[in-house]
C-alpha cells in the first residue's frame, strides 16, 4: 500500500525517540513532501490548560510530531460548520478558522468527541518518506474514523498492526524493550 493523504503511517518497531510505536495520520502527501500527525502520542494536558484564551474544552492535546511543537493543529469532523477546514477525506477535516473555533467551543456548538488537537507535526521533505518506506521503517494502512477517534490511543500501534494480518501480527506483539524480553 502507497502513502497518500488521510493514510496511517505506522512506525517499525526498531524506530525509537518520538516515533516510537507511532501511528501518523498523513494529511498532506505529494511531491513536495508529507505532514502528518501522530494520533497515539496523548497527554495530560486540556487547550485551556496550555494555551492563554481559550475555552474550556474537553478534548485530548497529542504530541503531534517533532517539528514546531509551539504550533497548535487540529483534525476533526467539523468541516461542515468550522469554515477553512481541509478535507482530509470523506468526513475527515484538518484545521479551520481558529478564532471561529473557539466561539463555536463557546456557545457549546462543538462535541469534544469529534476533535483531537496535536503540538507539532510530522513532516518529510520529496523523496524522504519513500526512502524511509524503502528501509522499512513504515507501515502503510487505511485509517478511520474511529482509528482517529478512538478512546484507546495507547494499544493503537498494536491494534492496526493486528488488523493488517499475519505477518503485521507477529510485529504487534515485539515488546517495546527487547533488552528485557
Amino acid at each position: 500500500m502507497q502513502p497518500e493523504k488521510g493514510k496511517l503511517l505506522i512506525s517499525a518497531p526498531f524506530l525509537n525517540d518520538i516515533f516510537k510505536r507511532s501511528v501518523i495520520l498523513l494529511t498532506e502527501h505529494n511531491s513536495e513532501g508529507s505532514v502528518g500527525f501522530i494520533i497515539n502520542k496523548k497527554t495530560d494536558y486540556k487547550l485551556h490548560e496550555i494555551i492563554d484564551d481559550f475555552p474550556e474544552f474537553d478534548s485530548p492535546v497529542f504530541i503531534g510530531g517533532p517539528v514546531q511543537q509551539n504550533t497548535l493543529n487540529f483534525i476533526h469532523r467539523s468541516g461542515d460548520i468550522l469554515q477553512e477546514s481541509f478535507l482530509i477525506r470523506d468526513e475527515l477535516y484538518w484545521g479551520g478558522n481558529y478564532e471561529l473555533l473557539k466561539i463555536l467551543i463557546t456557545n457549546g456548538q462543538l462535541d469534544p468527541s469529534d476533535f483531537r488537537f496535536f503540538l507539532g507535526y510530522a513532516g518529510w521533505g520529496p523523496d524522504q518518506l519513500a526512502g524511509e518506506l524503502k528501509t522499512d521503517s513504515w507501515f502503510v494502512n487505511n485509517s478511520s474514523e474511529e482509528l482517529v477517534f478512538g478512546d484507546n490511543p495507547d494499544d493503537l500501534w498494536s491494534r492496526v498492526l493486528k488488523s493488517m494480518g499475519k505477518k503485521y501480527s507477529i510485529i504487534s506483539t515485539f515488546p517495546s524493550d527487547p533488552s528485557v524480553n
